[in-house]
């Protein structure tokens, strides 16, 4: 398949029935399209069990087992799945204090997740932890934005990873947040933060221009957007300072979104940000129909809670 354009124009409906009634017959030709689900989850932050019955709002909500049978329905209906997590996988239960993250990358791979990238609690428990933690996994740790050179880290964590699903070949990178003034130095070491705009958009072109991706994935973990007058770097502001990023998966700011946020690069490309709370409350997820002609594609954005209220938002895009 030849690398395709990625989003030229896009329209907001609403609708609760199947993805597939919501667009013409004709563009579901199995022969003309191929289909991608992006899963993904940000902030999860060790919440292993559901929240207890009576902490309010919250009450009855995460946790690892009613996320694990949503996954798992969706891939007996899709074929080609991609699932993702966005940082600050640690802290904030006692399961994290007691096993110090082992179990909740154990239960990541049970998951089958295929890549996540570094949130700054990630190294509550340092470095060489951390380290132990990815070589003991089965998912990919990227980050592209952080030196490693100098950091036992430089062998488990890469830039980015290349997923080829059918005919496509799917580029996903990581970006962090700068850890200094938010992580005590003695527990990240010598790791150095680099721009993360420069670095995003170095990767994201490689991957188009070099690699031939036919998407580029963004994991970030810099927050979605920030108060006017904090300059802060963010997804927003990545997503239009940068090129050749088609997605950007979010953490950091526990933003929840009922629908994916659309915005335009410095070529006028459209980029599409999504970010899905914390703790596990809501799984979101981005349905792709890529056309082989290179004319169109489609996308659904269905950021879901795991227990009511449930939102079907749809994104269409010719």
């Amino acid at each position: 398949m030849k690398r395709r354009s990625f989003i030229r124009q896009a329209a907001y409906s609403v609708a609760v029935t199947p993805i597939a009634s919501q667009f013409p017959n004709l563009l579901f030709d199995k022969a003309e399209f191929e289909y991608l689900t992006i899963l993904h989850t940000n902030d999860v932050h060790s919440r292993i069990e559901p929240f207890p019955n009576d902490d309010g709002r919250n009450a009855g909500r995460g946790g690892i087992a009613r996320r694990a049978s949503l996954i798992k329905d969706i891939r007996e209906d899709k074929e080609h799945v991609l699932l993702l997590d966005c940082g600050d996988i640690f802290q904030g239960t006692p399961y994290f204090n007691y096993f110090g993250g082992e179990l909740e990358f154990k239960l990541m791979d049970e998951l089958q997740y295929d890549a996540a990238t570094i949130g700054n609690h990630d190294f509550d428990a340092g470095f060489e932890v951390l380290n132990e933690r990815c070589t003991q996994a089965n998912f990919s740790m990227l980050n592209a934005n952080y030196d490693f050179s100098n950091s036992i880290l430089k062998d488990q964590v890469k830039p980015y990873k290349i997923f080829q699903k059918g005919e496509m070949k799917i580029g996903v990178f990581g970006i962090g947040i700068e850890l200094d003034g938010l992580v005590p130095k003695d527990l990240y070491g010598d790791i150095k933060y680099q721009s993360p705009y420069e670095k995003a958009e170095k990767i994201a072109t490689y991957l188009k221009k070099i690699e031939k991706c036919d998407l580029t994935i963004c994991l970030s973990h810099l927050g979605y957007t920030y108060e006017s007058g904090v300059f802060k770097p963010c997804d927003t502001e990545m997503a239009e300072k940068t090129i050749n990023i088609d997605i950007i998966l979010g953490g950091h700011t526990h933003t929840f979104l009922r629908h994916a946020d659309m915005r335009k690069n410095r070529d006028g490309e459209n980029v599409i940000v999504n970010q899905v709370g914390w703790a596990g409350i809501m799984l979101g997820r981005i349905d792709l129909i890529l056309e082989k002609n290179r004319k169109s594609k489609c996308l659904s954005c269905k950021n879901q809670f795991l227990q009511e209220p449930i939102d079907n938002t749809i994104i269409k895009h010719k």
